[in-house]
């Protein structure tokens, strides 16, 4: 009897689900995260009877077949890039990206990674870093003495610096995009990696056509959906438990027929 395999697929399907969604709630005020779904796929079917073939010596054929699935698989987990809510912060070194991009830094091995959190520090040396210690490329460095920092929609950083009225321009925060951005790989840290997949990193100004611009003082929350989340945790639950109910019923279907004298 195959329900069994067929069955425990399914729980074990209905298992990376509430794995997903378990993920998505834990993170939800999470800065710059973006939530996934799992995507699921029937697995191979074994033909018993082909469509198509003869029934009779007079030529009529079979409309239909007969087909037994034989189960479900994870296919993968499907991030959805939409827009965050804007969190204000008043922090002049909080930035928030408002449409598509990400923020690039330079990671300790000499690679890059991206990110959408944007709660950016101050090294000791007064380099612009991530929450850890991460330098941003390309790279900021604020003055000593600076009194104030502004940075524009574009991207163009500016500094007062002690008493002068006309600020200094110490350079500008650029964005990559990516022709694929759910082919991107999570690092954890709030970073991601770029992939075959996602393909290469598109430097670009914020503003620019397909670029999102820059927002100073704020944050972009986690696009986690409570309501929808806790919803399709619910509907994952009740499969899980009808792929149970599934086994419990096959086997008093083996137990019944083992017990035929």
């Amino acid at each position: 009897m195959k329900a069994l395999g067929i069955a425990a697929t399914g729980m074990h399907a209905q298992q990376t689900n509430v794995d997903v969604i378990s993920n998505n709630i834990a993170n939800a005020n999470t800065t710059g995260f973006k939530s996934s779904r799992a995507a699921f796929q029937d697995l191979i079917y074994e033909t018993r009877k082909r469509e198509g073939a003869l029934t009779g010596q007079e030529g009529s054929t079979k409309p239909v077949g007969v087909d037994i699935g034989l189960g479900v698989q994870t296919s993968g987990t499907v991030r959805l890039n939409t827009q965050g809510g804007m969190l204000g912060t008043e922090n002049q070194f909080d930035v928030a990206i408002d449409g598509r991009g990400f923020f690039a830094v330079n990671l300790p091995d000499g690679s890059q990674a991206y990110t959408r959190d944007g709660a950016f520090q101050l090294s000791a040396e007064g380099q612009l870093v991530t929450l850890q210690g991460y330098e941003i490329d390309p790279g900021i460095v604020i003055p000593e003495n600076t009194v104030r920092v502004e940075i524009s929609e574009q991207g163009t950083v500016s500094a007062f610096v002690e008493n002068d009225p006309v600020p200094v321009e110490l350079g500008e925060i650029s964005l990559a995009t990516f022709v694929n951005e759910a082919g991107m790989r999570a690092l954890g840290n709030n970073m991601m990696q770029a992939t075959v997949a996602s393909g290469d990193p598109l430097q670009g100004r914020p503003g620019d056509p397909g670029v999102g611009v820059v927002r100073q003082g704020y944050l972009e929350n986690s696009n986690v959906n409570i309501i929808q989340q806790i919803t399709d945790l619910i509907s994952a639950q009740r499969a899980y438990e009808m792929n149970s109910k599934t086994i419990e019923t096959a086997d008093q279907m083996m137990s019944a027929a083992n017990q035929i004298k």
